[in-house]
């Protein structure tokens, strides 16, 4: 029997086929599970690209639902848990893949960042969670799995990554956090913490090709991780290959997270 044969659950955060959110749908489809999807709120909907771009990767997947959700907006979270439990009954896991910082804000120093773009930041990439796994305990009366995705700026300072570390800094004690008080509903919380992979998010960030660079020369297996490694790692999480797992971080970064100065044999 197929690992995931018999889940059901929601997926946050697809951008586009290069996304780490798409890479875990791709592993969990693989191995039969039900899959329902949102996609950001189209401004003409005449001209629904958002939904397009979302329907055109998991249509042909036989996606069960699909809807538009502004994670700003109780009324859309409530309004998509809705639709969840009219097509899943129950839910067994959630894939929570979404972040933002306005763009001057995530360029700039953290010193620079606007009040505005804080509030901003912090709650799109973090309070989201907190409201998603409110709504999606309820649909877990078996219990579940809930994973966030992070990044290691959240626990060292990665130049360059400014607003957007300490959101994930803040991400990863809410899971911690959210770990402790939904456990006894056997319902498990995990981040996911990847090496740097090129994704519509990663473009905003300076210097990203120098980053996939140094990581290939000091990460103990000498390589960066590819997006497929990071989609098998988040299908062990939300699946029962992981049941005595929960408040963790779990790095996918060939090690990277480990080292404190480059091997001998670096060269960037």
């Amino acid at each position: 029997m197929s690992l995931m044969a018999g889940k059901r659950g929601l997926v946050f955060g697809i951008a586009n086929d290069y996304s780490i959110a798409w890479a875990i749908t791709e592993q969990l489809h693989k191995e039969g599970a039900a899959l329902g999807f949102t996609h950001l709120p189209d401004r003409d909907p005449a001209n629904p690209k958002m939904e397009r771009r979302v329907r055109k990767l998991v249509d042909p997947i036989g996606a069960k639902m699909v809807v538009s959700c502004d994670v700003q907006k109780d009324e859309d979270l409530d309004r998509t848990f809705a639709v969840a439990k009219e097509t899943f009954g129950e839910l067994d896991f959630v894939v929570h893949s979404v972040a933002y910082a306005p763009l001057e804000d995530l360029k700039g120093p953290v010193y620079g960042c606007s009040r505005e773009g804080f509030k901003t930041s912090m709650d799109i990439s973090v309070f989201s969670l907190m409201a998603i796994c409110k709504r999606a305990q309820a649909l877990m009366p078996n219990g579940g799995s809930i994973i966030t995705l992070t990044y290691l700026g959240g626990e060292r300072v990665i130049p360059g990554y400014n607003v957007m570390g300490l959101c994930k800094a803040a991400l990863e004690s809410s899971v911690g956090y959210l770990a402790n008080e939904l456990g006894q509903k056997k319902i498990r919380v995990n981040a996911l913490s990847a090496g740097p992979i090129k994704t519509l998010s990663s473009s905003a960030v300076k210097d990203f090709d120098s980053m996939l660079s140094m990581y290939g020369a000091m990460a103990p297996l000498r390589r960066n991780v590819d997006v497929e490694e990071v989609g098998k790692t988040g299908l062990y999480l939300l699946s029962d290959m992981s049941s005595g797992v929960t408040g963790e971080t779990l790095h996918v970064d060939s090690g990277y997270h480990v080292m404190g100065a480059p091997p001998a044999d670096a060269k960037f």
